[in-house]
């Protein structure tokens, strides 16, 4: 091999060799990252009011108890519905509208998403208001089980009012498309 050929292979060596260490040190940085998200996720599955379901926390009070808490809880979350389906209809427009092959009207994409923010939150009061209304009927005990159902509304959570920071957006860490009030309507407790 001529001493050209020789160099010419030492730099191609060279070459994928730097891509080769490029490439490792993206895929650790990946999984780096990747891991702090998997432990944020867990952690916050961890939180009080994760572990057990409406139903499940229902299942825990008196019979009579239950029946009329599981009613209170079900007609609040179809009076909210409206509310959360109106944010799911405005965040469904602001998407549509940056789709659009036509020009594009930040104004207009902002107003929608101030409108599903406002709706969200506004289904969010009522459903927060009326399990504290609810809350207040009930003896300590039974207050005391059912008090988780106001863990799974907060910070880190159930559902949120963004998931991202504008109140009707993406999914925070660790929640279930069910947690989230635009994603479905909310739950229901059967019972």
């Amino acid at each position: 091999m001529t001493p050209e050929g020789k160099s010419r292979a030492l730099k191609i060596a060279l070459a994928v060799s730097v891509a080769l260490n490029l490439f490792a040190v993206v895929g650790g940085a990946t999984a780096v990252i990747t891991r702090a998200n998997v432990d944020q996720k867990v952690e916050d599955q961890r939180r009080p009011g994760r572990d057990a379901s409406v139903p499940q926390i229902l299942a825990t009070l008196d019979p009579e108890v239950r029946e009329r808490v599981g009613q209170g809880l079900k007609a609040s979350a179809l009076a909210a519905r409206p509310d959360f389906e109106a944010a799911r209809s405005a965040r469904r427009a602001a998407v549509a509208a940056t789709s659009a092959t036509n020009a594009f009207d930040p104004a207009a994409v902002s107003a929608l998403l101030e409108t599903s923010r406002t709706a969200e939150l506004r289904g969010r009061a009522r459903l927060e208001s009326d399990a504290v209304a609810l809350l207040a009927t009930l003896q300590p005990d039974d207050r005391q089980a059912m008090g988780a159902i106001l863990s799974r509304h907060g910070k880190g959570g159930g559902r949120s009012s963004d998931r991202g920071g504008d109140g009707a957006g993406e999914r925070r860490h660790g929640e279930r498309k069910a947690d989230h009030p635009r994603d479905e309507t909310p739950a229901t407790p059967k019972g």
